[in-house]
């Protein structure tokens, strides 16, 4: 015990020095540690952070430029569609590309300003009489039809939607073949009314309206909407049927514009029917 005790007073700085040094060393290195392994965190939170707004910068610019190349898709499959081609003969047998010419083209667009709580409500797209733009054209969106064009100049065009007074689009009552004029009452854009449906037809709520096409603006089977209700016109024997517009124009974006290659024939044809005599 006496040599023991005798070691520690002989080497006690020696053995303090080495007790100091490994407590400091210890202390070092549990410090040194922590802030390496924070900054490796906040770093990577950082990085982390960064990367997350690149994506979404990318995914941005992306989004634009992949709508853009589906537009372009869509067109194509929709030209290659027989209702965007004009039959030349009849008692079609076998398929033959000389039977068909084609009717209808279109020309996508962005809408860039809209109203939808007014009594007449527009669109403004961002093309115009430099894209071939012309007033009377249709225009419809993937869901559904959205107006005809009012105006337009060189870069950009106003839509003169089916959320106005007097749109009077011609439309059809799907599976009867029922027609009826489309017109919107002013109460809501998500619904419309086909007037001009006799009461004797018994009109299913659920059923699909779609267009006629008779008017050239659009071609026939574009989807309008769906029946929602049906009401009585006070002292007359007709429908007023109200319908949910299968688009949504509060959020709408994308659009085509449609051209009609046969509609001048149409209208110079038409314009040779002979007008009724009011009786004297």
């Amino acid at each position: 015990m006496r040599n023991l005790i005798a070691f520690f007073r002989r080497f006690r700085v020696f053995l303090i020095f080495a007790l100091l040094q490994i407590f400091a060393l210890s202390t070092y290195f549990s410090f040194l540690y922590f802030p390496r392994t924070q900054y490796l965190t906040t770093a990577s939170v950082v990085s982390g952070k960064i990367l997350h707004v690149q994506n979404d910068v990318t995914k941005h610019f992306n989004l634009s430029k992949n709508n853009w190349a589906l537009q372009a898709e869509n067109i194509k499959l929709r030209s290659k569609q027989p209702a965007s081609f004009h039959r030349l003969q009849n008692g079609l047998v076998t398929i033959d590309d000389t039977l068909f010419e084609q009717q209808y083209t279109y020309t996508p667009a962005t809408v860039i300003n809209s109203t939808t709580t007014r009594f007449n409500n527009y669109f403004t797209l961002d093309i115009g009489t430099a894209q071939g733009i012309k007033r009377g054209m249709g225009v419809f969106s993937d869901k559904g039809i959205v107006g005809i064009i009012h105006n337009a100049s060189k870069h950009f065009a106003v839509v003169k939607s089916v959320l106005t007074e007097n749109i009077n689009v011609d439309v059809i009552i799907e599976p009867k073949g029922v027609f009826g004029l489309l017109k919107w009452d002013a109460r809501d854009a998500r619904f419309g009314i086909v007037s001009g449906v006799s009461n004797d037809f018994k009109i299913k709520k659920g059923s699909k309206v779609v267009t006629r096409g008779g008017s050239g603006l659009f071609p026939r089977g574009l989807l309008v909407g769906r029946v929602y209700a049906l009401e009585h016109v006070e002292g007359k024997p007709l429908w007023n049927i109200v319908i949910k517009f299968s688009e949504d124009y509060r959020s709408l974006q994308r659009v085509y514009v449609i051209k009609n290659l046969l509609l001048e024939e149409q209208k110079a044809l038409e314009l040779t029917i002979p007008e009724d005599k009011k009786d004297e």
